[in-house]
């Protein structure tokens, strides 16, 4: 692979290696807290603490191939700065949730809600790169430097809670 291509890409894959590491900590979460209960395997004990932790676990795994999806695609198609850095933003939430979560369950939701936002704006950055693509195919405009332009301005909005 050469050295351009590398670097079209290299932040997005220290967050997606960032975001395996975080998996593993929830995952390692559930392990402990299965044999804290007293448990064998990975049978659901009626320990709240337990039940806690894997439904944190789940929601977050459920959450996970999404955010994969567009981070890479507006990574690729859009500007790989701005969408790296709202990847690492949705990390920090993810994690805020995950803790959120295992106190009071309404500690969880404004992590909750601030993860939607950041796929929001990943998803817009996706379909701003495809019709990127699309008016430089049929009209020969492109837009490229104004949506990188505007992406990079407005991911440090995701800052404000």
């Amino acid at each position: 692979m050469d050295q351009e291509t590398l670097g079209s890409i290299v932040l997005l894959a220290i967050v997606t290696l960032i975001s395996v590491v975080q998996n593993a900590f929830f995952a390692s979460k559930v392990e402990h807290e299965s044999k804290h209960c007293n448990s064998k395997g990975f049978q659901r004990p009626g320990s709240s603490a337990f039940d806690r932790v894997y439904t944190a676990n789940q929601n977050c795994g459920h959450a996970y191939p999404t955010f994969l999806a567009v981070l890479w695609c507006a990574g690729l198609l859009c500007s790989q700065a701005p969408a790296a850095f709202a990847g690492l933003m949705y990390l920090f939430v993810r994690q805020k949730y995950f803790v959120g979560y295992l106190g009071e369950r309404t500690q969880s939701t404004p992590g909750h809600l601030f993860g939607k936002r950041i796929i929001l704006f990943l998803f817009l950055m996706s379909m701003a790169g495809i019709l990127n693509y699309y008016l430089i195919f049929f009209f020969g405009s492109d837009f490229e430097m104004h949506i990188k332009t505007i992406t990079g301005a407005i991911s440090p909005l995701l800052l404000i809670p």
